[in-house]
């Protein structure tokens, strides 16, 4: 039984996002065929990630990864061998393409093959200008906005505005 998900409520309240509510949505009406080979997503810390694929029977020359901006894509190419007779055939031969979308800040570390499972490493850099900041806040007055200044008051001014002032004379 495969579930629909409905998305427009998240178009309706978020702003700026069209490009992955869309991978969303695509991705949801997957059709099953296109889901070979199989794979996993795996968040390893909080700015590292694993992609692994169930890649039986393919050596890394049969495998290409490519990154084409925030795309990466892992193709196989394997030839079947024409001159076998196969009673059962259980492990897929063919080619394959598989794509998986990047956010802007992640960057693909390395790849390795080992025993027929295709690890992809990935880390999460992100850029000083989109690390959270502290924004100040302005002091209106009248029409014009301004930027709020702190007052400092330097020691000497401070020792004399502390200093016990003289009484007013009776008169």
């Amino acid at each position: 039984m495969r579930t629909t998900f409905d998305f427009t409520p998240l178009f309706r309240s978020s702003v700026g996002f069209d490009r992955i509510l869309n991978l969303l949505e695509n991705t949801a009406r997957a059709d099953t065929a296109e889901n070979w080979p199989p794979y996993d997503i795996v968040r390893e810390a909080e700015d590292r990630y694993a992609i692994s694929m169930a890649l039986a029977g393919f050596s890394d020359n049969d495998l290409t990864l490519t990154q084409d901006g925030n795309v990466l894509i892992v193709a196989g190419r394997k030839e079947a061998d024409d001159n076998a007779q196969y009673l059962h055939r259980g492990i897929p031969a063919r080619s394959f393409e598989r794509r998986f979308e990047l956010a802007d800040d992640v960057r693909v570390e390395g790849a390795s093959l080992t025993d027929g499972l295709l690890t992809v490493s990935l880390m999460r850099e992100i850029p000083e200008e989109k690390k959270p900041r502290r924004i100040e806040i302005a002091r209106v007055s009248g029409e014009h906005a301004k930027p709020a200044q702190q007052t400092q008051i330097s020691a000497a001014k401070f020792a004399k505005a502390a200093a016990p002032q003289p009484e007013p004379a009776a008169a």
